[in-house]
């Protein structure tokens, strides 16, 4: 299958200023060249020039579409192969006429994903600058795209390149010791890989303490907005969307059942969760939005529990405040503009003042304290630098710990002076593990599963 010439449509279905459609394969120029005329035949055009023409049905000459092409040769293009990028008028008929007609060409349609797996075979890109291509179209903030493109750009597979090659190194030592004890290349001494591995140790350390934040910037963090009726979760959820999403009315239990909504919080995305007011109701239809309120809070990774200012505490928020008090919990003291009726020593008694922000959507106050609240909470007040390096994919993220955990045991093994030529069979599958990550070391079956999460014509 990897000798097949490949085609797939690039761009979203739909109605469009163009639809792209990509043919990778040894035979895609020729192939292509058979029902494209211009006045420059593509198997002269140089590589990475662009040429107007016609698609014609073959047999009858006919007229399918206009278009132009784009030419990138071998090994100069995404996969290696030469690759033709036909770009025809955005349409749902226009596009699927031109690639039904290639596809009789002897042209295959493409796997998800198989662009670039075949980019990732062919050696022009390793398995996580592969999996970062999924992180940058999948992309809900700024920073979160930010992030995938410098995976894309290899900057975590050359620092795990990196810790392999201080591994080799220390193996390549304990292999000379083994083999050659009577010639003292460098002391292979307990203290020599206690050096060693500690400066791998720390580098893996360092990884894994922005596996956190990185995983919040990959996935968002999920955010159930929960109070009483009419204290303001809709307009809390519209302000943060900067749309009408919700309801809003004077009116207390509009909101019945959970509406979601992804939204960008001074670069941290937040899966948002407008939830039914929760309270005793004998409306049937209320009580199942209640019951998804309830759902939606316990498995919440944010809570923003919305209080009116205006309004005295009521028993069953007193009751929330002390059950919230040992979760990931902002409370938001609404509809700061009105005279104060809250007392508000009552919420200090169960959270610090910087869990605690005061807003008034009508006058549009305190978003800002509430961006600085969530990041206080999930990335210690403040996001680390855009030049470092976040670790986010969760197979990864499993893989360094694992090797964490063999240099670890290597470490122990160590300190118990066990022979050397054991101790190296840990730090053999730390190296092979960090191996996994890039996919120098890693099955078959794992490559297919991971580029079946990739859409068609990627």
């Amino acid at each position: 299958m990897l000798n097949d010439t490949i085609a797939a449509i690039s761009t979203p279905l739909g109605e469009g200023g163009i639809s792209v459609i990509r043919v990778s394969g040894d035979s895609a120029i020729p192939l292509v060249e058979r029902v494209f005329h211009s006045k420059t035949k593509l198997s002269a055009a140089l590589t990475h020039t662009v040429h107007y023409g016609h698609i014609i049905e073959p047999a009858s000459a006919e007229r399918l579409e206009e278009v132009l092409v784009t030419v990138m040769k071998a090994p100069r293009s995404f996969t290696t192969e030469d690759v033709v990028e036909v770009s025809c008028h955005g349409g749902i008929v226009s596009v699927k006429k031109v690639l039904d007609l290639l596809l009789q060409q002897g042209i295959r349609l493409a796997e998800p994903g198989e662009f670039t797996k075949r980019a990732f075979l062919n050696g022009r890109i390793d398995l996580t600058q592969a999996e970062a291509v999924i992180d940058l179209i999948r992309a809900k903030s700024d920073r979160a795209f930010k992030v995938a493109l410098r995976q894309v750009e290899g900057n975590l597979s050359k620092q795990i390149k990196l810790l392999r090659h201080q591994l080799v190194e220390l193996m390549a030592h304990i292999e000379v010791n083994i083999d050659y004890p009577e010639h003292d290349v460098e002391e292979m001494t307990n203290a020599f890989i206690l050096t060693k591995c500690d400066v791998v140790m720390g580098e893996l350390n360092r990884l894994l303490k922005t596996a956190e934040q990185g995983k919040i910037l990959r996935e968002g963090i999920e955010t159930a907005i929960v109070g009483r009726p009419n204290v303001g979760k809709s307009s809390l959820l519209n302000e943060l969307a900067q749309a009408n999403r919700a309801i809003v009315t004077d009116i207390p239990g509009t909101t019945r059942d959970v509406i979601e909504e992804f939204v960008n919080i001074g670069g941290i995305p937040l899966k948002l969760l407008d939830t039914a007011g929760i309270r005793e109701t004998t409306d049937i239809v209320e009580q199942l939005g209640v019951e998804r309120s309830k759902t939606a809070l316990a498995e919440a990774d944010l809570i923003l529990f919305v209080l009116n200012s205006n309004e005295e505490l009521q028993l069953d928020e007193l009751a929330m405040i002390k059950q919230l008090a040992e979760k990931q919990t902002i409370v938001i003291l609404n509809k700061i503009d009105l005279d104060r009726k809250l007392d508000i020593e009552q919420v200090y008694a169960y959270f610090v003042p910087d869990r605690v922000v005061e807003l008034s959507l009508l006058e549009n106050k305190g978003i800002e304290d509430l961006e600085k609240a969530i990041a206080g909470i999930f990335f210690e007040g403040k996001l680390e630098s855009n030049d470092l390096t976040y670790v986010s994919n969760v197979r990864h993220i499993s893989l360094l710990k694992q090797a964490k955990r063999s240099l670890e045991d290597a470490l122990e093994a160590n300190e118990q002076y066990v022979p050397i030529d054991m101790i190296q069979i840990d730090i053999r599958a730390a190296w092979e593990q960090l191996g996994e990550i890039i996919g120098d070391s890693v099955g078959e079956s794992l490559i297919d599963q991971i580029f079946t999460q990739f859409c068609l014509g990627k």
